[in-house]
């Protein structure tokens, strides 16, 4: 009994000394923390957004309800520049006008020989890549100052044009920029030249047209035209309706080239008036800056509806995968 007592008296005494297991649990880590350092690289295009993007819209937008002169302080009108676009502005109507033409025309005819250019790329001819390079450089100095008035030369009533009617037609061809009847056409042809952007995105479209499509259309003695209609151009479709698109949009937010041509007035008659040009000439021109803002987001309004048709008309005309 003696024993046992001790035993268990030694017993109780180990277990009262032993030291207790306590089982501890750390808190997990927030989604915040976790993702940090993804935040972190972030944050200069954060920065780059709500600084110059969001926020200048945002201020945009009030001070198209403004009017304000960049000299006093914003005062409030409500929908008054909204009004006078839409009743009391010729000069709207006129800037509208020829940029839905230039809209029209150069979009079109830019992705027509695009498309044709690309299709002659895609044949596998001898230094693809350095054409591919050649080709896509009008798309990088187009929309510079410097191309602007070279253009401007070529087209001058003594440039390289009227030059080259002269010595092998013999004919004394006009001023082209300066005459209304043609000063536009010249800015068509500018944009149509600026085709190195949706080329090399038709190149590579055609170039994920399975080739098995072509080669069971040619044994079933397919003509080149019926090929073409028939499978290349339904397949490049999407490609089709992406250009035209981005192109669109490019299309109504044209500038420099007919403020160089032009030297910002737009002229001569009004027949380079660009909806941009007449913005920027209400706002650093006679610094009315509520009403440019209120143009502003009426071309976001106009834009956005274009594109909003573009992709309501696509299910009937574009064809994917499915």
């Amino acid at each position: 009994m003696g024993t046992n007592r001790n035993s268990v008296a030694g017993g109780m005494a180990i277990g009262a000394n032993a030291p207790v297991r306590v089982e501890t649990y750390q808190k997990a880590p927030s989604a915040f923390a976790r993702n940090a350092p993804g935040y972190l690289f972030l944050l200069p295009w954060f920065i780059g957004f709500f600084g110059l993007t969001l926020g200048p819209a945002i201020v945009s937008l009030y001070l198209s309800f403004t009017d304000y002169n960049l000299l006093q302080a914003p005062h409030l009108v409500g929908l008054d520049n909204y009004a006078r676009i839409a009743t009391g502005d010729d000069k709207f109507i006129s800037s509208m006008r020829v940029t839905l033409f230039y809209v029209v025309c150069s979009v079109p005819l830019k992705l027509a020989f695009a498309l044709l250019v690309a299709l002659l790329l895609n044949r596998g001819i001898r230094g693809l890549t350095i054409y591919r390079a050649i080709f896509y450089l009008p798309s990088l100095l187009g929309s510079s100052v410097a191309i602007a008035v070279l253009w401007r030369q070529i087209f001058d009533g003594d440039g390289v044009v009227n030059t080259l009617l002269w010595y092998v037609f013999g004919i004394n061809g006009p001023s082209w920029i300066s005459n209304p009847n043609y000063s536009l056409y010249t800015l068509i042809i500018l944009a149509i030249w600026q085709f190195g952007s949706p080329m090399i995105i038709f190149l590579a479209g055609l170039r994920q047209i399975p080739t098995d499509l072509y080669e069971a259309a040619s044994l079933d003695g397919a003509s080149k035209a019926r090929i073409f209609f028939k499978i290349t151009l339904p397949l490049l479709t999407p490609v089709i309706f992406f250009n035209a698109v981005v192109q669109t949009i490019d299309a109504f937010k044209a500038f420099t080239p007919a403020y160089v041509i032009s030297s910002g007035t737009g002229g001569p008659i009004d027949s380079t008036l660009f909806y941009t040009l007449y913005l920027y000439q209400e706002a650093f021109g006679y610094f009315r800056m509520g009403y440019a803002a209120a143009l502003a987001w009426v071309l976001v309004i106009i834009i956005a509806i274009f594109t909003a048709f573009s992709f309501l008309s696509a299910r009937y005309w574009v064809h994917y995968d499915d």
